[in-house]
């Protein structure tokens, strides 16, 4: 459903919120296998982010805005848990700290609140999906090979073809992409800034924040921790085997257990002795 402009799924009907945030080229569907594992306890959000998915598109990108607009969703009488993932990961990341009444705990996923230099490698993406001829397509296959050049990881034009939806029938079909790629490809210098100007006013956020990056990405690094500890000083980091940028698809049933884990409640983080949670999974 479509609430409040960013369209959402729900999943669950008792226990407390759980709401996830996707990165870029994502949709709310991608965590539907994880959402469906939390359920039984667990009231769960999957959200559409701005110009991504069936939520509304926008004319320009800007962190703030996309983390007001989720925000929107949510309401201090029934705080939540919140994971973002990527450009998702810093959205819930913005609205833990310009809005930390509305979550109760933070989960990001391998993502830090600083600017990265991958503008080249999603443009490239951009650039090959925008390329892909829509009109002359008969069938997602083709499209596949259309990307396979530019993109040759299977898994990741997988996970991109997701986002190419078939509509209509007869004389109205018509292929289409879901994101707002011409959007997406303008502002891909805010998409991976970090609007650190911006926050100059904002206090930590005290919340328990668990971090779980992939050993296979470098977009959780140790020079990043200063960073982290500044905005996040309640973290906890999990580093899973195995996995890569996309941690959640790549290796899911580890990300499911340190998510259950972190979720069961407990007494708070800063109270606690270390635990599995600080070790390598």
């Amino acid at each position: 459903m479509t609430h409040k402009g960013l369209h959402t799924t729900e999943l669950g009907e008792s226990g407390s919120r759980v709401v996830f945030c996707h990165g870029l080229f994502g949709q709310g569907r991608n965590f539907t296998a994880i959402g469906k594992q939390l359920a039984d306890r667990h009231r769960v959000t999957l959200v559409d982010m701005p110009d991504h998915g069936r939520s509304p598109w926008s004319d320009h990108f800007d962190y703030l805005t996309s983390a007001d607009q989720v925000a929107d969703l949510l309401t201090a009488d029934d705080p939540v848990a919140l994971v973002g993932h990527s450009m998702g990961g810093k959205i819930a990341m913005l609205v833990a700290l310009r809005h930390p009444e509305l979550v109760e705990r933070l989960v990001v996923v391998d993502v830090a609140p600083v600017p990265y230099d991958h503008a080249t490698e999603f443009d490239g993406y951009i650039t090959a999906m925008r390329g892909v001829d829509l009109d002359g397509l008969e069938r997602r296959s083709q499209a596949d090979d259309a990307l396979r050049e530019a993109v040759p990881d299977p898994t990741v034009r997988g996970f991109l073809l997701q986002n190419l939806r078939h509509e209509g029938t007869g004389e109205t079909a018509h292929w289409r992409w879901q994101p707002n790629l011409e959007l997406l490809g303008r502002d891909l210098d805010a998409i991976t800034d970090w609007p650190e100007a911006a926050l100059t006013s904002t206090a930590p956020y005290d919340g328990p924040v668990l971090w779980v990056g992939g050993a296979h990405s470098s977009y959780v690094r140790e020079d990043y921790a200063a960073a982290m500890d500044r905005w996040f000083p309640r973290n906890r980091r999990v580093t899973v085997k195995g996995a890569g940028h996309w941690v959640h698809s790549e290796q899911p049933e580890v990300f499911v257990e340190v998510l259950k884990r972190f979720l069961a409640p407990v007494e708070p983080l800063a109270s606690r002795e270390p635990g599995p949670l600080d070790d390598e999974e």
